[in-house]
């Protein structure tokens, strides 16, 4: 059984940082693209970042310059350094995966949610 647990998160002031990890358990399966959503109260969830199993990524607009996505394969764990950090960064930050498995094929998965609040 596939499960992402996510850590980091928190409470953080404007211009702070703060780094989320998420870590994909199980075995027999092979991990795709990874990303990180979030989703602010009364908003839509919306793609923060993504990183392809070669590395290659790609950010929403407003977080270019201030967010880095990366993965480490052998620890089949993705981050999210978050920098500069804002108040309308304010969300609960999702973790999303495309895992194969030979029971389930390809499908999406996701983590259970982090909080993170950025104060002015």
């Amino acid at each position: 059984q596939v499960q992402l647990v996510e850590s980091g998160g928190g409470l953080a002031q404007a211009g702070g940082s703060l780094r989320l990890s998420c870590a994909a358990s199980g075995s027999d399966r092979t991990i795709d693209n990874m990303a990180w959503y979030r989703q602010a109260p009364g908003k839509q969830r919306e793609l923060v970042a993504i990183i392809t199993s070669s590395g290659s990524t790609n950010y929403a607009d407003s977080v270019k310059g201030r967010f880095t996505i990366s993965r480490d394969n052998a620890k089949n764990t993705v981050y999210l350094q978050m920098n500069s950090l804002k108040p309308e960064d304010t969300a609960v930050y999702y973790c999303n995966a495309e895992i194969m498995t030979w029971y389930s094929g390809l499908r999406a998965y996701w983590g259970q949610g982090t909080q993170v609040t950025v104060s002015s």
